[in-house]
């Protein structure tokens, strides 16, 4: 029987969490200088090392500006995604599964899991790297029925993208306030973003390097950074370090129709019908998001639950009192939602 892990008692889990590292050829050289070797936290359940069955597997996708420590991180009062998943199997609401903490965190704040000529190939990061290296040194369940994939804001986007662009990868997904209907949720930070890049000449560069070498900043500079962050995942201009095209005219502030389409060819909402099969073939479907989501994530949950339904599919789709903040509390549903649909040794 192996021992606990520090980083278990730090979560104070009965079970047991790893700290692998995966080096990933999807990564490899991307423009930022991000490294291709990633931290990668894995919960086994309690009796791991004491049998010889196959477990079922959650992948779980941070949200922007999180990283796989800020996904172990503990506070007072709170649960992280770990603590639940180890508080859900050992009160034996829910089966024993491993749960996989994936780091998709870039200079910029975030990859959208999303393969990029700019950030690199977070997608394919996931789907290959990452579950072959969970696959070949875990006792998991390989192949689809045995996956399953969750997260929050943009790792609830990135959960909608991976199984939408990689049918046969997940046997379901489970989104939390997941960026969703692109015209609502990120044209209302396009203005703001375009007043601070007006400061630094519209150089994003400088805007970087100040950004960087700042103690504190302000709060407009975080939604700008974010802005870049999309565009470097959802319009790229080439494999050069802040060689994107954002989806406003940098002057002007007009909206680029040609640049904000490619960003829509990337909504959830926008997908339904030409990802139809890949939807199709989920055991579930599950979107949740609270009704004061501060960037009408919640309208974008609506919207698709709707047409995803309109095409014939069933969705598991909740509302709940609260905003976007500090809504980890959801994964005490989505969990034991997403194993119950698994496959079990």
């Amino acid at each position: 029987m192996q021992e606990r892990s520090q980083l278990a008692r730090l979560c104070g889990v009965r079970g047991d969490v790893r700290l692998d590292v995966v080096t990933s050829p999807a990564l490899r050289d991307n423009a930022l200088g991000d490294p291709s070797e990633r931290p990668l936290p894995v919960y086994v359940p309690p009796g791991y090392d004491d049998d010889a069955r196959r477990y079922p597997v959650i992948y779980c996708l941070h949200g922007y500006t999180g990283d796989a420590a800020g996904m172990l991180a503990v506070r007072p009062w709170e649960r992280n995604v770990v603590q639940w998943m180890d508080a859900l199997v050992t009160s034996d609401d829910m089966s024993p599964a491993i749960l996989v903490l994936v780091d998709g965190f870039t200079r910029l704040g975030g990859s959208q899991y999303v393969d990029s000529i700019h950030n690199g190939d977070y997608a394919t990061y996931v789907v290959r790297d990452v579950v072959d290296h969970v696959d070949a040194n875990y006792r998991t369940i390989a192949h689809e029925g045995g996956r399953a994939v969750c997260g929050k804001s943009s790792g609830g986007f990135g959960a909608m993208h991976l199984t939408m662009e990689y049918p046969g990868a997940f046997a379901a997904f489970a989104s939390h306030s997941g960026d969703a209907c692109f015209r609502y949720s990120q044209m209302m930070s396009f203005p703001g973003a375009q007043r601070t890049l007006e400061r630094f000449g519209f150089d994003i560069p400088s805007f970087v390097a100040e950004f960087e070498a700042s103690l504190k900043r302000p709060q407009a500079w975080y939604h700008t950074m974010e802005m870049i962050g999309y565009a470097a995942a959802y319009s790229p201009r080439e494999r050069k370090a802040f060689a994107v095209d954002l989806p406003f005219d940098l002057e002007s502030g007009e909206l680029r129709a040609d640049v904000f389409g490619r960003w829509l060819s990337f909504d959830p909402v926008e997908r339904v019908e030409e990802r139809l099969a890949a939807l199709e073939r989920l055991r579930l479907r599950y979107l949740d998001c609270g009704r004061r989501d501060d960037y009408g994530l919640d309208i974008g949950a609506r919207i698709l639950a709707s047409r995803m339904r309109k095409a014939g599919m069933s969705v598991r789709h909740e509302e709940f009192d609260d905003d976007h903040r500090n809504v980890g509390y959801r994964y005490g549903i989505s969990l034991p939602a997403l194993v119950g649909v698994l496959d079990k040794e």
